[in-house]
């Protein structure tokens, strides 16, 4: 019953929101006087997947909707005083460690509440194209801009588009620098220890078994270092994922090296069943003893700082794994 009360009153407050501010989503995004928020003396106009905006050149009071933007501005050392969660679970993930310290939360990533932003008084709000509905109600809170999200396959072009509007191209350049760095030294401490080996990365969703594609995030980073993929995830697909599959083709999940994410103890206890299963007994990752868990949300982090953790656990289990 509670939950039922809180969901109509936030769908009262957007009504509310609707009623009291203009609707028209105007393709230049200045502020005028029905803003909640005075516009900025000091800013510079952007183009974005709603039109153009003109954003504050120095932005003290930063909101941010969609994890991958998240992680992208502190990428960038610019700390949002509000985030949205991924949808998984309530909390901030933890492979951001302590860089997420004092940020406020705003609801999930699919469903921001308007509300507790309106509350936070930002200066500027950036996002995924995700929220879109509400772009009108959010552009009257603060200048708005979202970028077009296309999966984890356009997480590169997020984070320079992040970059871009907050005007931090020389810092973006550098996190690249570094990002190459490393994945030079992972590629020299691998040596061709894994020349004729092939990477398979499954997540488990549910009852669901998806594997990633050559053109997701994990897929783009294992590329970058030089390793081979299975064949049935050796592809691009528009999502990034391949298709469900199913117990009966568990083989198409085979490689020499296994890889797995669960994100919730639900995913955990399925997975638990799975391994009990005699087909998966027969797939040569587990006759070899190479299967090995990793955390999901950094996983499909799709910003450089999970591409961080992806590469710190790459270290673990393929270089310095017996």
């Amino acid at each position: 019953m509670k939950k039922l009360l809180r969901r109509l009153t936030y769908i009262l407050f957007l009504g509310i929101v609707a009623f009291v501010l203009p609707l028209g989503c105007n393709r230049s995004s200045y502020h005028n006087a029905t803003s909640l928020t005075p516009p900025a003396k000091d800013c510079r106009v952007i183009e974005h997947t709603m039109g153009e905006t003109c954003v504050p050149k120095n932005p003290k009071r930063l909101v941010t909707i969609s994890q991958v933007t998240l992680g992208s501005t502190l990428v960038l050392d610019i700390k949002p005083i509000g985030s949205t969660s991924d949808g998984w679970q309530d909390n901030l993930p933890d492979y951001l460690k302590n860089k997420t310290e004092g940020i406020q939360k705003i609801g999930t990533q699919y469903e921001p509440n308007l509300e507790r932003i309106l509350r936070l008084k930002p200066d500027l709000i950036l996002g995924w194209e995700n929220v879109k509905a509400i772009y009108p109600r959010l552009s009257q809170i603060s200048p708005t801009a979202l970028v077009k999200w296309k999966g984890s396959l356009s997480w590169r072009e997020h984070f320079n588009f992040v970059a871009e509007a907050l005007g931090k191209k020389e810092a973006a350049q550098q996190a690249w620098n570094n990002y190459y760095q490393r994945i030079e030294e992972l590629k020299i401490a691998l040596g061709n220890q894994y020349k004729d080996k092939t990477i398979s990365v499954i997540h488990i969703y549910g009852w669901d078994i998806m594997s990633t594609a050559k053109n997701s995030f994990i897929g783009s980073i294992l590329n970058d270092v030089g390793l081979q993929r299975p064949k049935a995830q050796d592809v691009i697909t528009p999502s990034g994922l391949t298709k469900n599959i199913s117990e009966e083709k568990l083989e198409e999940l085979d490689g020499d090296i296994l890889f797995i994410t669960t994100f919730n103890d639900s995913d955990k206890a399925n997975f638990e069943q799975l391994q009990q299963k005699p087909l998966w007994k027969r797939l040569k990752a587990f006759q070899q003893g190479h299967i090995y868990f990793v955390d999901g949300l950094s996983w499909v982090g799709s910003n450089l700082i999970a591409a961080d953790a992806v590469i710190d656990d790459l270290f673990k289990y393929l270089v310095n794994t017996p």
